[in-house]
């Protein structure tokens, strides 16, 4: 079982929440889609998601922001099929941040060259860079593929002594394993105050004091430069920054981003070439992109 919690679209979980759990039957070949319905339940509300054994979803939402119609709406749009909606019914009343955490993220193994884990994890393999985090309720334990791609990508590069930013931060892995590689300085962005003080908690559990963490939007970027940014938000968020991250990308400067389909590149790469960025690579794992561009 497997519990993840989608970015910027949860509620803050509290014991005295009242929870609904909605279950779908997946019935498709192409892993991508249970990742697809995910998003898009995510984008109404569902905050929380398990990949059951036999392949179903259970999907979590406060039950003051459910909406039947909504859902109903979801369901007869999807672009894929084999998905059906089983059951939908109340949960009993627990404490869900516990919860989440006992039924927290596995160590994840980039290579030989990072190690990503909670505190609580025990008899763990060796790695150059070690990382421990903390999820809450936050996004980016780099089990996502879009958070595995960047972090593959930052384990090629030579970032010593670049400035950097980190857009959507979420747990803050990403700026986390960029200042290990010696980027400074480092900023790291998010919207939510659930992320910005997740982000916090994790660099103190990493012994890491000098990254800047702010709360906001791409607003906050005027007049700041960087010289590699990364962004692993939505393609919608995407396209609208896109041109703030090109003016406060230095020249020769790299942007990664990720957080969007395969089908996307094009899109993006239209986007970014009217904002004076040249796409160099893209890679892509179980449908998700990731695209480097350079200034």
């Amino acid at each position: 079982m497997l519990i993840t919690k989608k970015k910027r679209t949860f509620a803050h979980i509290f014991t005295t929440m009242q929870y609904s759990r909605v279950i779908f039957r997946v019935e498709s070949a192409e892993s991508f889609v249970q990742d697809v319905l995910t998003q898009q339940l995510a984008d109404i509300g569902f905050d929380s998601f398990v990949n059951e054994a036999d392949g179903s979803l259970t999907a979590y939402i406060p039950t003051s922001q459910y909406s039947r119609q909504a859902l109903n709406n979801l369901l007869s749009e999807f672009p894929f099929g084999g998905v059906s909606l089983c059951n939908t019914e109340l949960c009993e009343d627990k404490d869900w941040n516990a919860e989440w955490e006992r039924n927290s993220f596995q160590p994840i193994q980039i290579g030989s060259e990072c190690l990503i884990h909670a505190p609580f994890h025990k008899d763990l393999p060796q790695c150059r860079y070690d990382i421990i985090i903390d999820p809450k309720m936050a996004f980016g334990t780099g089990t996502h593929q879009t958070t595995s791609l960047i972090l593959s990508e930052l384990l090629k590069l030579d970032l010593q002594g670049k400035s950097l930013l980190d857009m959507g931060c979420g747990t803050v892995v990403l700026a986390l394993l960029a200042r290990k590689l010696g980027a400074s300085p480092v900023t790291a962005v998010d919207i939510d105050t659930w992320c910005t003080e997740n982000a916090a908690d994790n660099c103190r559990l990493n012994n890491i004091n000098d990254i800047e963490i702010l709360l906001g939007d791409a607003r906050l970027l005027e007049g700041r430069h960087f010289d590699v940014i990364l962004a692993n938000i939505n393609r919608n968020i995407l396209m609208m920054d896109m041109p703030r991250y090109a003016t406060c990308l230095n020249k020769g400067g790299m942007l990664i981003i990720s957080g969007f389909y395969e089908e996307d590149i094009s899109i993006l790469q239209a986007k970014a070439s009217e904002c004076g960025l040249a796409l160099s690579q893209s890679n892509t794992r179980d449908n998700w992109a990731m695209m480097v561009l350079n200034k």
